[in-house]
């Protein structure tokens, strides 16, 4: 999963009302959630949960297809955007995606956030042919149409990201102690993979702590420790806005100063540098995101 803006999120939109366009059919056959005057999108999100700051995203698609609705909606229907928390839990996605094909009847589940939440429902929806639309997610697993024709994703996958990171610290600490901090699953494996990638012959060598952290972890000081302890002067940290938050806060405490590096998906504002606190005394390290 990584940080995404609404810009992305408006932009995308509008192709997937694209099949909303269309002449309606003489016979009138259409497709599950779909009438003469409207369309059933379903969507799951975090407005709570240790994922929570990301619920603006979820607010944003509904605010959009709210806005497009009071214009006339399209083609003459008006667009269901039906929207449920999961909490970043898989198996509240599943129980929420069910509900959604099974008793809503949607016609395509568009944007649904996450890695693990997106993993966990793939099957389903494949087996169900209900279109799996936009993943919001930049794991590289989506690109599998021959075993999963009807999931489609859409950011640049993490583990470019991660080669990013590499490079720059090749070019900027090419003798650093790297410690990365990833989530134990399918997301931050592909971010450390990225980076390994990237640092090539020299991963083994210059990667000294590679620590990974739980969803249900209440604090990741253990790992941040960790990492001034084992002389880590060069910080990938990949996770969450929570822990990346966390993360900030302790190198400050600790009095540790690593060239810190955050990734795409903890590096908003308002979901992790405010909460680490603004106005908290910075270490002389920069922040590369």
């Amino acid at each position: 999963m990584r940080h995404i803006t609404r810009r992305s999120i408006l932009a995308a939109a509008p192709a997937t009302l694209a099949l909303a366009a269309l002449p309606a059919r003489a016979a009138k056959q259409y497709g599950p959630g779909v009438t003469d005057t409207e369309i059933k999108i379903g969507n799951t999100c975090f407005y709570s949960g240790p994922a929570s700051s990301y619920g603006t995203i979820g607010k944003a698609e509904t605010a959009y297809f709210k806005m497009l609705n009071d214009e006339g909606g399209v083609n003459g229907r008006k667009i269901v955007f039906l929207s449920y928390d999961d909490a970043y839990s898989p198996p509240k996605t599943v129980e929420q995606t069910r509900k959604l094909v099974e008793q809503d009847g949607v016609l395509l589940m568009l944007n649904p956030l996450g890695t693990p939440t997106n993993t966990a429902i793939q099957h389903y929806l494949n087996q169900k042919k209900v279109p799996q639309l936009f993943a919001a997610t930049g794991a590289t697993k989506w690109d599998d149409p021959k075993h999963f024709p009807w999931t489609i994703g859409w950011q640049p996958n993490y583990q470019m990201e991660g080669r990013a990171y590499a490079a720059y610290t090749l070019e900027h600490k090419p003798d650093g102690k790297v410690g990365v901090l990833y989530q134990n699953d399918d997301f931050g494996k592909d971010y450390l993979k990225g980076v390994k990638d990237g640092l090539g012959d020299k991963a083994k060598s210059m990667i000294v702590v590679e620590a990974s952290y739980e969803t249900t972890d209440p604090t990741i000081d253990s790992q941040t420790i960790g990492m001034k302890a084992a002389g880590v002067d060069v910080f990938v940290n990949t996770a969450i806005p929570k822990f990346a938050a966390q993360a900030i806060r302790k190198a400050v405490e600790l009095e540790w100063k690593p060239l810190h590096i955050l990734s795409g998906v903890g590096n908003s504002v308002a979901a992790t540098l405010k909460p680490a606190g603004l106005q908290t005394p910075r270490t002389s390290s920069r922040t590369f995101t």
